[in-house]
């Protein structure tokens, strides 16, 4: 398993370099070998998605399950010059190894155990990997929503929450606003007083929306990227932000969508311009989440393993899924803490019982 980490993880495969991904994919696509017949599925200006049925033991039967994944990573390429491929310290380093590289490891081992082990599958499992999640799946949401209607459940290969991998029940929804601002440009000495500072009504318009924030209901809505004006001595004829906002209920974000829709601009002779939206839905804890919980927590206990369940405030594909009514259940990968950070990393020692959970709900499922 760490052989094959190793392998995955230095080939990189960035959301923005399409030819990257796809040399990634084909490196996954050989590793499964004869466990999987997949095809490719175009992304347009990503690489390409990688979608086919897992070829495991049982009677083939009509009901399905997903499994869901992605290809793509944060990293740019040639990250690995300054943050390498390492096992050291009782983990496996580097860009992209646990999010979410080491979660298709996992899969590879479980289908190969079932194999190996004669185990009898009672659904037929599909299996989907994006290219392009890293940056909300713009391509890859038809076809995550085209094969998951139907399906019995949805099982995602994001990493764990924390060192203990809790399982993920619920996420937050996601979404993106970017505030335009158009004032008018004078002279900040001769004829200040002509101007309309976008800058200045930029700055009031943030102040008004970090007010959407309600953390008693999980809702919070941070300006993380501001830019405008020209020079210091001329009023600013323009300036923006990019704002991120985050719900657990989706009538939070359609009561935060109309908030942001029905902004006005402080000074009369400044205008906005406000576009965006929700791109993630919220995962919210269904009854079929639940149940799909109590029967890993079961199997993980006959493993001697104890599993908790969380709730995310980041997205995933499952997110999608779960919008749909499919019952889904998240963070089945590895192990491990830093997701896009330099000490991204996995609990090598966890691996075995991970794959081993995945296999066995493979199984029940």
């Amino acid at each position: 398993m760490v052989k094959v980490t190793r392998r995955f993880v230095e080939c990189e495969s960035p959301t923005d370099d399409a030819a990257a991904v796809n040399r990634f994919a084909d490196l996954v696509s050989d590793s499964f070998g004869n466990l999987a017949s997949f095809r490719k599925a175009a992304g347009g200006a990503y690489g390409s998605h990688l979608f086919g049925e897992l070829s495991l033991p049982g009677r083939r039967k009509q009901r399905r399950v997903l499994v869901l994944g992605h290809l793509d990573t944060v990293w740019p390429l040639g990250t690995l010059r300054a943050m390498p491929f390492r096992n050291e310290s009782g983990r496996l380093w580097g860009p992209g190894v646990l999010d979410m590289k080491g979660g298709i490891v996992l899969l590879l081992f479980a289908a190969r155990a079932l194999r190996e082990l004669g185990t009898p599958v009672g659904s037929r499992v599909w299996l989907q990997l994006n290219a392009d999640e890293e940056v909300g799946s713009p391509s890859s949401r038809p076809l995550t929503e085209k094969n998951a209607a139907g399906a019995k459940a949805v099982l995602v290969l994001e990493p764990g929450t924390g060192l203990k991998g809790k399982l993920k029940t619920a996420r937050k929804g996601v979404g993106n606003f970017e505030v335009k601002v158009q004032g008018k440009a004078a002279h900040a000495g001769l004829d200040f007083e002509a101007g309309a500072s976008a800058i200045r009504e930029l700055a009031r318009q943030i102040t008004r929306i970090s007010t959407f924030s309600d953390l008693r209901r999980g809702i919070t809505v941070n300006a993380g990227v501001i830019s405008g004006g020209t020079r210091p001595n001329v009023v600013a004829a323009e300036a923006r932000a990019e704002v991120d906002i985050r719900v657990k209920r989706v009538e939070d974000a359609r009561a935060l969508e109309k908030k942001f829709r029905t902004l006005e601009p402080y000074d009369a002779r400044c205008s906005l311009e406000i576009r965006g939206g929700l791109n993630r839905p919220p995962m919210e804890r269904s009854s079929g989440a639940a149940d799909l919980f109590r029967l890993a927590k079961g199997l993980a206990q006959e493993l001697g393993v104890e599993l908790e369940e969380s709730l995310s405030g980041g997205g995933s594909d499952g997110n999608f899924t779960a919008a749909l009514g499919v019952p889904t259940l998240d963070g089945l990968g590895a192990v491990g803490e830093g997701a896009h950070a330099l000490h991204e990393s996995i609990l090598i020692d966890r691996m075995a019982d991970r794959a081993a959970l995945l296999a066995k709900l493979l199984a029940a499922a």
